[in-house]
This record gives C-alpha cells, structure tokens and sequence, in this order.
C-alpha cells in the first residue's frame, strides 16, 4: 500500500476517533475530575479496546460474531448499562454540593481504575466492532496482501493513540480544570444526559 492510498484512509480515521462518543465522553469525564494520571489511564483502556477488536477484525472474527446475533446483543445491553451507570453516577454528582475547593487531579480515581473504565467502555461498544469489520471488509480488501492489512491496522491504532493521549492531555490541563470546577454541576449534568444519550444510541441502532 502506497502513502497516497493510506493518508485518504487515516484522515477519515482521525474525523470518527475524535468524533463525539461514548470513548471519548469517558476520556473527557475523567480528565476533567480526576486529572492527568486517570485520563492516560482511560486512553491507554480505550487503545487496548481498539487493539483487541482491530485484531479480531483483522483475523476475521468481527465478521464471526456478525454472524452470530446473540453475542453482539449481549455487548449491546452490557455497553448500554455501563453508560447508564456512568449517566446516573454524574446526574448524582450534578446533584450534589459543589465540590470545587478540591483539586480535581486528587479528587478521584488513578490510572489502573482509569484504565478499566477506559477498556470497558471500549470492549462493550458493538459500534467498535463495525467500525473495525467496515475498516476490513470495504475499505481495505479481504483479499488484500496480509502487509497491507498490517499496515493499515497499525498506522488507525497510532492514529487513533495520538488523537486519544492528546485528548487526555488537553482536557487535564489546570486551565480545563479550573473551568470545570466553576461549572461543575452544569457539566455533571449535561454529561449525564450524554451518557443516557449514548446508551440509548446503542440500545436502539440496529447491527444485523
């Protein structure tokens, strides 16, 4: 695959990673309340969710469990309960007394519960699965040669890394803190209703 076949095929990559959803929701959530650490810590989650389903999809089990209903269901209703969970987790904080005398980089979790909030949002999500399998079946050829299968999966993961850490970075910073902290319940509240939003978008989009 030349560099002119893959740059179309990466800046379409870098509009749908960086394209509001419930990943990215997530990585800003926790930039903005819990810092630095807890934000690398949801995008390195988010990377390994994209790694595993880049994987299946370059083996061809994306299409497998396209085949097989029941197991893109039980994603469906597992991904819609975590963000709903996520949804009334910030409707409560939206709720409660505003806490901005506490730094936010202090005030919440670290990079390992980071992490597993990242890769649950990611592994749950049957969009990722479909985001992979068209990525292998229409824009690159089943019957293209395994290197350039391998390439194009390598440089989506790195793109999809650089969007995703400077995502974590920038909504970290002390001045994203700060604005947060002014309008903490106003923000609490408005994610509250993108997470409920975003599980409803999963729960009502058909994949089959």
């Amino acid at each position: 695959m030349t560099l002119g076949e893959l740059i179309p095929i990466l800046a379409v990559w870098v509009v749908a990673v960086g394209s509001p959803g419930p990943a990215n929701l997530t990585l800003l959530t926790t930039a903005l309340g819990s810092g630095r650490r807890a934000a690398l810590g949801v995008a390195s989650g988010i990377i390994t969710g994209s790694i595993t389903w880049a994987t299946a999809a370059g083996l061809g089990l994306g299409a497998l469990m396209m085949t097989h209903s029941w197991s893109i269901e039980v994603l469906r209703y597992l991904g819609a309960a975590y963000l709903l969970f996520l949804a009334i987790r910030s409707a409560r904080s939206a709720f409660r007394k505003s806490t901005r005398e506490l730094e936010p980089a202090r005030a919440g979790i670290g990079f390992r519960k980071g992490w597993l909030k990242g890769a649950a949002v990611h592994l749950t999500n049957p969009k990722a699965i479909f985001f992979w399998g068209s990525l292998f079946a229409v824009i690159v050829s089943p019957d293209a040669a395994r290197a350039d299968i391998v390439t194009v999966g390598l440089a989506c993961i790195a793109t999809s890394t650089t969007v995703v850490f400077t995502y974590a970075f920038l909504f970290s910073t002390a001045r994203a803190a700060r604005a947060y902290l002014k309008l903490q319940q106003l923000f609490d509240g408005l994610f509250a209703a993108l997470f409920g939003a975003a599980a409803l978008s999963i729960l009502t989009t058909r994949f089959a």
